[in-house]
């Protein structure tokens, strides 16, 4: 006899709680769900209905294929998960794996656990100089392996540079003379970013009914990141006045 499905919206920080209070993981949807309704104890993460496939605004075509996408400094560590309400995550994760067919939509992939290979979201924004405003106009499929090429300044940061520089031009297939030279102006406009103070315009989530978490303030971006990359290293996460100008130079030296 088939197991009832209530689904569950369980953000991943949650999953052991969920467990112990009786849900149950289904590995083809990926889903946690509970068994039968009314367990008290799983309320709290009752579904809610789907987000749409096609966020209110949003620009499918804008930013395919596989290519350095660097954050400027001054927004490191605010994407679109850290800004979103945790259970709306996972609402938000759903739709954009589902839509994308579990597959990477730059090379294709599926998830792989043996491989480590994940399917996670990857922003694509638009920035306008004249505002300092960077709207947020789709939202993409990427695998772990790609998802680390378009950071490819944070790929520096943690040592895997040659892995993620290796897996540009296998996906992309440009010589390396032509790879080293899409990732120099990556760095180039980069660094013009990153002298700006960006305001976060999110409202393709918004007018799709997504809660908002506040990020940080643009003013205080610099020390989040600075703080993150010192845990990482094994350092005490002290934010520093300093951060972007810290950050930016470690990364200048691992180019």
């Amino acid at each position: 006899m088939a197991v009832e499905r209530h689904w569950l919206d369980v953000p991943y920080a949650n999953k052991d709680e969920a467990k112990k209070g009786g849900a149950r993981w289904d590995g083809t949807a990926k889903r946690w769900y509970a068994p039968r309704p009314g367990i008290p104890e799983l309320q709290r993460w009752a579904a809610v209905p789907d987000v749409p496939d096609l966020l209110p605004g949003e620009d499918r075509t804008l930013g395919n294929g596989l290519f350095v996408d660097l954050v400027p400094s001054t927004c490191w560590f605010t994407n679109v998960r850290s800004c979103v309400d945790k259970k709306d995550w996972e609402r938000l994760r759903r739709m954009i794996t589902r839509r994308a067919g579990q597959r990477c939509e730059a090379c294709g992939s599926a998830e792989d656990r043996d491989a480590k290979r994940w399917l996670e979201a990857h922003e694509r924004w638009a920035f306008d100089d004249t505002t300092r405003v960077q709207t947020l106009k789709r939202l993409i499929c990427l695998c772990t392996d790609c998802h680390t090429v378009t950071h490819f300044g944070y790929a520096q940061v943690r040592g895997i540079e040659a892995q993620a520089f290796a897996h540009l031009i296998k996906v992309t297939r440009m010589t390396e003379s032509q790879a080293r030279e899409h990732v120099r102006a990556a760095f180039a406009l980069w660094q013009h970013r990153s002298t700006t103070a960006w305001e976060l315009d999110l409202g393709i989530l918004t007018d799709a009914g997504i809660t908002l978490a506040p990020p940080p303030e643009a003013k205080d971006r610099a020390s989040v990141a600075e703080a993150t990359l010192r845990s990482e290293d094994g350092k005490p996460a002290v934010p520093q006045q300093s951060g972007s100008d810290s950050v930016i130079r470690r990364m200048l030296r691992r180019r």
